[in-house]
């Protein structure tokens, strides 16, 4: 009896091994992110994806049991972040906190977050507000993780504590610290939003897709993360396969450009699919013109301008909202050593301001794309020339094969 006591305190009731017990956690983990990701991120956060009632459910009982964390809290900082990017009222900015307590410390900012009340009800409509949801998850926050210790010790034995300490930190650390943390502070940026946002990788297996963090911010409401060829993006994955067996509806996912290499004629179609796909313009311009143009001037400036190239192609993409006085003085000083440079940044920020005049007519706003084209088509800097025809091939219409 005493040694069946032991075997059921060491192992609970699985018995399981050593790696049988690390694949059940790994298999937990990643129950857990995809709720974050899936549930809470994709679906209750940005709606680009309904759920079924019966999986949405399962996963805020997963999410309370697993992190104590409730729908209402998390949208609601989440989409202040949003809202609030990079200012003194983001939630969680490195730019704004400073790197290491994001990392290290991003939990306690959440938390705080979410005791503020004006947040809770300016950014958390439209979440649950059933009776479970106000008699069992927000009045009992920590029961649901001291259920899940329970559960832990029950199926595993005192190895089951290690688990669920695990469990506890996991989110807390690799969504509140490493997507929140490094996520605005390192990686790359394929799309040039108006914030820090970066791209992490290869961190897809862990934190479920949401390495992609650029790629978020540039389409928040796209169920999609990944954008190039070579992104992975597991939560995709799993929502296809949600979708096939019918318990999700994918609503939503980022523009893709669709070219028309037969079509020069600029028109309200050609706007419309310039304007759809902005980020993906500005994108394309980043790689086509601007960097060609600044690798020449590279070749040809001084030793002490050579050493800055890196930073200089951050500067001449990046949003002036986002510079301090250094930086646009540093901008200014490259800008001025070179026409050719000077010529394609003006270009680009003429070319964000066609999209940008929000009360000028149609009519107005296809001839200003026409007067951008044609005036960059006559600098005589051929990459910017080359640009200004692709532009005109944006298209709304997939191109017609011939049968």
């Amino acid at each position: 009896m005493l040694n069946t006591i032991l075997d059921f305190m060491a192992g609970g009731f699985l018995q399981l091994s050593i790696w049988q017990l690390i694949l059940t956690f790994l298999v937990m983990a990643q129950v857990t992110i995809a709720g974050v990701t899936l549930y809470l991120h994709r679906s209750q956060a940005h709606r680009g994806v309904d759920m079924h009632p019966v999986l949405s459910h399962f996963f805020r009982l997963w999410l309370w049991m697993s992190t104590g964390m409730l729908t209402k809290d998390w949208v609601a900082v989440h989409r202040k972040h949003h809202a609030k990017c990079e200012t003194k009222d983001d939630p969680h900015s490195p730019m704004v906190e400073g790197i290491n307590k994001i990392l290290f410390d991003g939990v306690s900012l959440y938390r705080k977050e979410t005791e503020n009340q004006e947040t809770l009800e300016q950014y958390g409509r439209g979440t649950p507000d059933d009776w479970v949801e106000n008699k069992v998850y927000s009045r009992y926050k920590r029961a649901g993780i001291m259920l899940m210790l329970l559960i832990n010790l029950a199926l595993f034995g005192v190895v089951g504590l290690s688990i669920w300490a695990l469990q506890m930190i996991w989110i807390p650390f690799w969504a509140a610290g490493v997507i929140n943390g490094l996520a605005h502070f390192w990686g790359y940026r394929t799309f040039h939003t108006p914030d820090t946002a970066t791209n992490l990788t290869p961190f897809a297996f862990w934190i479920g897709g949401e390495e992609l963090h650029n790629n978020h911010h540039a389409f928040p409401s796209s169920a999609k993360f990944s954008i190039k060829p070579w992104e992975f993006d597991i939560g995709w994955m799993y929502l296809r396969i949600l979708s096939a067996l019918g318990l999700a509806k994918i609503k939503k996912v980022a523009p893709m450009p669709i070219i028309n290499a037969s079509d020069k004629h600029i028109d309200l179609d050609t706007l419309k699919a310039v304007f759809t796909n902005r980020l993906h313009v500005m994108a394309s311009y980043a790689r086509k013109v601007t960097r060609p143009v600044l690798k020449e001037h590279k070749l040809s400036a001084s030793d002490a301008c050579s050493c800055t190239y890196r930073k200089l192609k951050s500067l001449l993409v990046r949003d002036q909202r986002m510079m301090d006085d250094s930086a646009r003085n540093e901008l200014n000083a490259v800008l001025d050593s070179s026409d050719q440079l000077n010529t394609v940044y003006q270009f680009r920020l003429q070319l964000q301001q066609v999209w940008e005049r929000t009360a000028t007519s149609h009519e107005h706003l296809v001839q200003a794309l026409k007067d951008w084209c044609a005036q960059a088509e006559a600098t005589g800097i051929q990459v910017l020339e080359d640009f200004a025809q692709h532009l005109r091939e944006y298209s709304l219409r997939p191109v017609q094969q011939a049968v």
